[in-house]
């Protein structure tokens, strides 16, 4: 489960923080107020974002393409290590694998009683 909150924390800007958005919903760049900025292009089934720390300058990426009821995300963390994860939803779960940035694999599932 850690590994899949660290994709969902990528997606997310945090909630402590108040971000301003200008563009469509094609393509919009976000700021936040400790100074770090996210964009983010969507078309058709894919998602790409892109974002720069300002405390650290250091810059990561997320991709994210679905098919029918699969999802595959591709990233490079600010580290420059790249990253990795398929979701399936199966019924009301979703099961999820990968490798995260250190290389190690990961893999599990969530429903509506929790993850593992």
């Amino acid at each position: 489960m850690k590994k899949l909150l660290l994709v969902l924390a990528v997606t997310l800007v945090p909630a402590s923080s108040q971000a301003a958005c200008f563009g469509s919903a094609a393509y919009k760049t976000c700021y936040d107020d400790n100074g770090n900025s996210y964009n983010i292009q969507h078309y058709g089934n894919t998602t790409n974002m892109t974002g720069y720390n300002s405390n650290t300058g250091s810059t990561w990426s997320q991709n994210s393409t679905t098919f029918g009821n699969s999802t595959f995300t591709n990233g490079t963390a600010a580290d420059g290590n790249s990253w990795n994860m398929q979701q399936r939803r199966v019924g009301n779960s979703t099961f999820y694998s990968g490798t995260d940035s250190d290389g190690n694999a990961f893999s599990g599932s969530c429903n509506a009683f929790g993850c593992n």
